[in-house]
């Protein structure tokens, strides 16, 4: 009698479509390969490769009647496996181009990404707001390459271009002015928990701007051949990804409150979006060994461990309820990741309850 395989451990418990899973289990009989199956819920999962102890796992798009909690299961030669646990990200909005971080709005609980387009090109709906039960509508049309998001600490959302260079502040009627002109290629944004807006042009500078909107040389950076990703930890330094040509070994930099760069960890693949939790660990997506998703980096030192797996990965941002926010170079996810998100620009003291 053919024996029954057992799941031991699924890393990581959490990802989305695209992303690979390692399964560790016992008595996968690979035997017949024809025969070997996985599930995640009632979808069938690809099985990329398999041994009688260890399983890879492609995430499937799953259909809309299935349980996205439902875990994986195994099956070789009618022999099933238990359940495991394991949850699949929700698809909240695709056909867009995300190129930095989605920006979640704590009042409201927006969520708000790009269809940013080809450099130069204006589409006729720029920025989309998703609202917290998963409604998509229109938002803005009027920038043109919207890349970078940030709420202050007023609740009002700056965009950046990085066509013209400007950053954009945005009133409650949906109204768009230039803020600040003329930052080259301006990419990534966010403000420290002072209120300072802060800019990373791609090309090499990140500027620290005023409230008049007047910019300043805060450092200087290695230019990056997609945008700048920024974050602020709760230690009150800036944390900076932008992918360069160095292939599996890119730098996440750290820049001081006096503008002093410094690494802050080497070793990982085409890093992008990035966030921290109130603790002070580092979550960032990009890739590791060949497998992809978002890998956490303690804040007490360490090797990256990757908490979800998914590919195409662009964008990371938490909202207040323990979710990843996810964005892809077309899509937007929401995935249970348990975390507590640092929000710079609220008050530490409720830091993600406001």
């Amino acid at each position: 009698m053919a024996l029954k395989p057992q799941i031991s451990h699924v890393h990581p418990q959490v990802g989305i479509p695209g992303g690979e899973v390692i399964v560790t289990c016992q008595d996968f009989d690979t035997s017949n390969f024809t025969q070997c199956q996985a599930f995640i819920g009632s979808t069938r999962a690809r099985i990329i490769s398999a041994s009688t102890t260890r399983v890879v796992i492609g995430i499937p798009e799953i259909s809309a009647d299935d349980d996205l909690s439902a875990g994986i299961r195994l099956k070789a030669n009618h022999q099933e496996s238990n359940v495991a646990a394991f949850h699949v990200g929700a698809l909240l909005a695709s056909d867009l181009h995300p190129v930095a971080n989605p920006a979640f709005d704590p009042d409201s609980g927006n969520i708000y990404t790009t269809l940013s387009g080809a450099r130069g090109k204006k589409v006729e709906v720029s920025v989309w707001k998703i609202s917290s039960s998963g409604k998509v509508s229109k938002f803005l049309s009027d920038i043109i390459n919207p890349t970078g998001l940030a709420f202050d600490q007023e609740g009002t959302l700056y965009i950046s271009s990085r066509y013209d260079g400007n950053v954009y502040r945005v009133s409650p009627f949906s109204e768009s002015e230039a803020f600040v002109r003329d930052l080259g290629v301006a990419t990534g944004i966010i403000f420290n928990r002072k209120g300072e807006l802060f800019v990373g042009d791609r090309q090499g500078i990140v500027y620290r701007i005023d409230e008049l909107g007047k910019a300043h040389k805060f450092a200087m950076l290695e230019p990056s051949v997609a945008a700048y990703h920024l974050a602020f930890s709760p230690n009150g330094n800036l944390y900076v990804t932008g992918p360069t040509t160095g292939g599996s070994r890119e730098v996440i930099s750290e820049i001081t409150l006096e503008g002093e760069v410094k690494p802050f960890h080497i070793g990982l693949g085409r890093p992008q979006g990035l966030a921290f939790d109130t603790d002070g660990n580092l979550y960032v997506a990009a890739s590791l060994d060949g497998l992809r998703g978002i890998f956490k980096i303690p804040a007490a030192g360490g090797s990256p461990e990757r908490v979800l797996a998914g590919n195409n990965l662009v964008g990371l941002a938490f909202d207040d309820q323990g979710n990843a926010l996810l964005t892809t170079t077309g899509e937007v996810y929401r995935a249970p990741l348990g975390v507590k998100g640092y929000m710079p620009w609220l008050d530490e003291s409720d830091s993600m309850t406001r």
